[in-house]
């Protein structure tokens, strides 16, 4: 497979997810993303969730439909998103709260690791990156 195809294909699966992570902001999962949101957050644990999914089904969205011309502008910004919703994630871990699975401190700590992963991956797959 082409490595351009591949890319693509790495953008769209991206994008999908990111939709998909979206909805469920705003629906089934709620509840459970509100854990992830730190107390200095100056909105309510609610609004930054519902605000959250609809900024991730934008970006989503962005990145399966833009122009070619746009895509590493896109990427760029799936890449900030990525990096500032990561306090989010750190506060989950040192607050000790349990969501999606993660409900011990070694799942915690490691979903950490998986922020980097995304943001390599968006900018990658919207030719960032060589």
């Amino acid at each position: 497979m082409k490595k351009k195809t591949i890319k693509r294909l790495a953008r769209i699966l991206l994008g999908g997810s990111l939709v998909v992570a979206g909805v469920s902001h705003l629906t089934f999962a709620r509840k459970a993303f509100r854990a992830q949101v730190p107390d200095w957050v100056p909105l309510s644990k609610d609004e930054t969730v519902l605000y959250s999914g609809l900024v991730e089904i934008a970006l989503g969205s962005s990145l399966v439909l833009t122009h070619k011309k746009h895509q590493k502008l896109i990427g760029k910004i799936a890449a900030s998103f990525f990096t500032a919703v990561f306090p989010g994630n750190l506060s989950q871990y040192i607050n000790r709260r349990s969501a999606f699975g993660l409900d011990t401190d070694q799942k915690r700590f490691a979903r950490l690791f998986f922020q980097p992963v995304l943001i390599y991956w968006a900018l990658k797959s919207t030719n960032n990156l060589k």
